[in-house]
Parts: C-alpha cells; sequence; structure tokens
C-alpha cells in the first residue's frame, strides 16, 4: 500500500496542535489589506487582523493560492512516493478548489486527488480528520477520496455571530440583506447549505440564547450522529465556544471528542469577532 499524504487549506481551522499530531499539511489562503499581502496562520494571527481592522477601518480582501502554490506544495511528497488527498474549501466560496485542480494536472495521473468539502472552517476539519483515521486504517488515496465524498453532505456547519456586517461587506451571503432588518438588534445564526453560507436563525436579547440555538440543531440529530468527532470553532470568543462545549458534553456525552478551534483569519474576516461555531457529522 502506497503512502498517503493528507492536506487542507487554512480555512479548515484546525489547531496546530492537531495539525502536528496527525501530520496534516495546510496550504494557507492569503489575507489582503491594500497592497500588503498576508498567509493565513503563517505570518498574520486572528487578533492582528482584527486590529488592523481597527486601525484600517476596512475589512481585508481574501484570495485563493494560486496553482503555483498548490504545487510547490505538493511536489516534495510526491517525489518522495506519497499519493496526496486535498480537502478544500467549498468551491461556491473561492477559487482554492479549482486552483487545486489544475495543479493537480501538473503531476501524474492519481498522485493528487482533490476532494470539494462543500464546506468552511471545520465543517472541512471534520472532514480532514476522518481522512486521517481513514489512512490510518489502510486505504488507499481513492478509497479515502471515496469515502469523504460520500461525507460530504452529511456535514452540518453553523455559526452564531454578533454582526452581519462581515458577512454583507464580504459578499459571502447572498440573502443577508433580506435577513438582518437591524443588524445590530440580532443575533443571527449561518449555516453552510449545499457548499454557501446562508442565514439559518436570529436570536434577540442574550447571547446565550444565540448559542442555544446552535446547541438545538445538533440535539434535534441526537439519534443520528457520527459520533467520533464534534468541533466547535471561536473567533474570539472562547466562553461561549467553552458554553457549548459543556452543554453538549452533557446532553451527548456518546461523543467520543469534542474539539474547539480558533477561526482563522479568512473565517474570521467574513464572520467577525465573537462568533462561535459548531460542526457535526450525521450518519
Amino acid at each position: 500500500m502506497g503512502k498517503i499524504k493528507i492536506f487542507t487549506d487554512s480555512t479548515s481551522d484546525l489547531s496546530k496542535e492537531i495539525i502536528e499530531k496527525n501530520n496534516i499539511s495546510i496550504v494557507p489562503l492569503g489575507v489582503i489589506f491594500g497592497d500588503d499581502l498576508y498567509k493565513d496562520g503563517e505570518n498574520i494571527t486572528t487578533v492582528e487582523l482584527y486590529k488592523k481592522v481597527g486601525e484600517l477601518k476596512q475589512l481585508p480582501k481574501t484570495n485563493a493560492p494560486a496553482p503555483g502554490d498548490f504545487h510547490k506544495a505538493f511536489e516534495p511528497f510526491v517525489n518522495d512516493g506519497y499519493d496526496i488527498v486535498y480537502i478544500s474549501l467549498s468551491s461556491h466560496l473561492s477559487a482554492t478548489y479549482q486552483n487545486a485542480l489544475l495543479a493537480k494536472d501538473m503531476f501524474p495521473q492519481g498522485r493528487i486527488n482533490v476532494v470539494d468539502s462543500g464546506n468552511l472552517s471545520t465543517g472541512i476539519g471534520i472532514l480532514v480528520l476522518k481522512a486521517v483515521g481513514f489512512a490510518n486504517q489502510g486505504l488507499s488515496a481513492l478509497e479515502i477520496v471515496d469515502k469523504i465524498t460520500a461525507l460530504v453532505p452529511k456535514v452540518r456547519t453553523e455559526f452564531v455571530i454578533d454582526t452581519l456586517e462581515y458577512l454583507h461587506k464580504g459578499g459571502r451571503c447572498s440573502t443577508v440583506q433580506k435577513f438582518a432588518g437591524g443588524l445590530l438588534k440580532i443575533q443571527p445564526a449561518v449555516k453552510v447549505v449545499e457548499g454557501k453560507m446562508q442565514p439559518s436563525q436570529k436570536f434577540r436579547g442574550k447571547r446565550v440564547k444565540a448559542l442555544n440555538g446552535i446547541i438545538s440543531t445538533i440535539l434535534k440529530d441526537k439519534g443520528n450522529l457520527d459520533l467520533d468527532y464534534v468541533l466547535i470553532p471561536q473567533s474570539l470568543a472562547k466562553e461561549g465556544a467553552q458554553y457549548v462545549v459543556e452543554k453538549i458534553q452533557q446532553e451527548l456525552p456518546e461523543i467520543k471528542q469534542i474539539i474547539t478551534t480558533e477561526a482563522g483569519c479568512v473565517i474570521s474576516s467574513h464572520c467577525g469577532p465573537n462568533t462561535v461555531g459548531l460542526s457535526y457529522i450525521v450518519k
């Protein structure tokens, strides 16, 4: 059986500890302020991103890795005998997937395998962790691709955010204006549907109501859960994330791993501070 290398991009929002422990390779997306290009997670952090937003009074632009960036990342592993499985940010949200396909064609057939996650943040991350598990079981790259592709429509991802301002200005949520009403008066939830972000719920009042709202989503799937992982990303919202962790631990003690992560710069630039998310897989 050939050697397998699992790749993803920085929007998967996996922690450095998880990445290192599972030998995952990351291709970073770009974050652009004016003429300055930063690599998500490499030379800019989420805290630094928000500091720049405050100083410059503008949101950054984000950009996909170029085909050449993927080629540079993949080449050493192909030369070392690995077959690569790369799980990308949703093709509906970025050119990242298409650029990875262009890079794929620069290598011999079958060496690079590209999967469109149809998701973002830990909705990608949870698929990456499943792929690592399949690789550890000795599955081939094609077998891993088949299994991950079958899981893509079964991933559920939802976020509670403080304001739709970031999504509105970033153009990542086409129905945001109709949903928003008074942007500052509600705490909206956004979910991923068929690879795109769309408003799902809105809450008035205390923050805990919004957090309980996304918790109720996973509880509705209580009898139909993949029990391996639940992932909870947060962007400057550690207390909210911990609340969600504790509630899910109480309600769903059978979940094997509940993992909190810090949202990276690309996801944070679209969702904004005080965001808490939830990703899981249904059977």
